[in-house]
């Protein structure tokens, strides 16, 4: 059915007297920096790593890989993202200034993550190698 959500509905929405309004500022965890616009550097940096990212998953993917690594320095575990998520998390930070939640994947087979800078080094050497062969060429 179109329209129809699986989300439970927020019986408050929209509603200025909304008893949870005011948890925000009391959870001392909260981020505030975090929800503010990303500096035109920052949205550079993000768009950056998005291009890096489709390079990444050009050359890694056909070889079996399903994403990337990441070590979270919030809950000091490796994060395991698809091409896809990880995509989308940086869209959604270009978008709304800060990441999502996030939760370790479940059962991740590690075999088939790189860390970021795995792929760099592979992502480089590649370009080295058609570069040598295109100078031999000529």
């Amino acid at each position: 059915m179109v329209g129809v959500s699986d989300e439970p509905l927020d019986p408050f929405a929209d509603d200025p007297d909304d008893p949870t309004s005011e948890l925000a500022r009391l959870d001392p965890t909260e981020d505030r920096e975090a929800a503010m616009p990303l500096s035109l550097h920052e949205r550079e940096e993000v768009l950056a790593e998005l291009g890096d990212l489709d390079v990444f998953r050009t050359l890694l993917e056909p070889r079996g890989y399903r994403g990337l690594v990441v070590e979270c320095e919030g809950c000091a575990q490796p994060h395991f993202f698809d091409w896809d998520l990880l995509a989308g998390n940086l869209r959604h930070l270009l978008d709304e200034g800060r990441t999502r939640v996030h939760e370790p994947a479940f059962a991740p087979d590690p075999s088939c993550y790189v860390t970021w800078d795995y792929a760099r080094g592979y992502a480089d050497g590649v370009c080295e190698a058609a570069e040598a062969s295109e100078a031999e060429s000529r």
